[in-house]
């Protein structure tokens, strides 16, 4: 029988990055290890770090291998794990974005209703329902990984991927959902459409979202989407976003 693992693990990546594994799942208590660890390093600032790269179970730090070492980062990582990872509440944005779930948006809610056994209605009330939090950004530029999806939603994905699916699709698939950034190929189901962009290129921080942040879906009606898409950037991400 293999032997269990004991987690962190400290993996290098070649001779210039660095994986710590807090474990093999997709589970919230794991991403909150990931997202704690990435702000202790930027608070502590270790010297040789480029950039970190958080995902669903582990951080990737990527090193200037002339500045610093594989040992040395291990012992300051444990260093920082030792002394408690901070709470995220006051590193984190809470956003509260209006998605439309009414034709032409939502193109597979009639499905995920029937696959699940629930009206439509019902499938956007529970979709609506809970807070998600941002696992990780990654496939697209920008676009969030959201956990937190109710059980009664959880759905396998599609057999043949949807070969375009719009920038602002809401999507579930699995046990997550996420908000399309760019036109992108998906076998994800798609509930509906948000004005929100995650990435716009030409916006001062192109990314909207950040892991740990936290999301909840608001209903509209296509008259308050269509207006909502009408206001310029700013204006519309102050009315959705609470705090970072």
């Amino acid at each position: 029988m293999p032997e269990a693992l004991t987690y962190p693990r400290f993996l290098p990546v070649g001779d210039t990055a660095m994986t710590v594994e807090f474990g093999d799942a997709i589970a919230p208590e794991l991403n909150n290890a990931v997202i704690g660890l990435d702000i202790a390093l930027a608070a502590a600032e270790p010297d040789g770090i480029i950039e970190t790269v958080p995902t669903y179970r582990s951080l990737l730090i990527c090193y200037d291998p002339l500045e610093t070492s594989f040992v040395q980062l291990v012992s300051e990582v444990r260093g920082l794990l030792a002394r408690g990872l901070p709470a995220q509440i006051n590193e984190t944005a809470t956003w509260r974005v209006p998605f439309v779930s009414d034709p032409p948006f939502a193109d597979d809610l009639p499905e995920v209703a029937h696959r699940q056994s629930l009206t439509e209605d019902e499938v956007i009330s529970l979709f609506t329902s809970v807070e998600y939090q941002v696992y990780m950004v990654g496939f697209a530029p920008g676009m969030p990984y959201l956990g937190g999806l109710p059980d009664a939603l959880h759905i396998s994905r599609k057999e043949t991927p949807r070969p375009q699916v719009p920038a602002g699709a809401v999507m579930i698939g699995g046990i997550q959902a996420c908000i399309v950034p760019t036109i992108v190929p998906s076998a994800w189901y798609t509930l509906g459409r948000t004005p929100l962009r995650p990435f716009m290129p030409d916006r001062q921080d192109p990314f909207l979202f950040r892991p740990g942040d936290r999301v909840r879906f608001r209903r509209v009606d296509v008259g308050e989407f269509e207006r909502l898409a009408r206001l310029g950037t700013q204006a519309l991400l102050s009315m959705v976003r609470a705090a970072r």
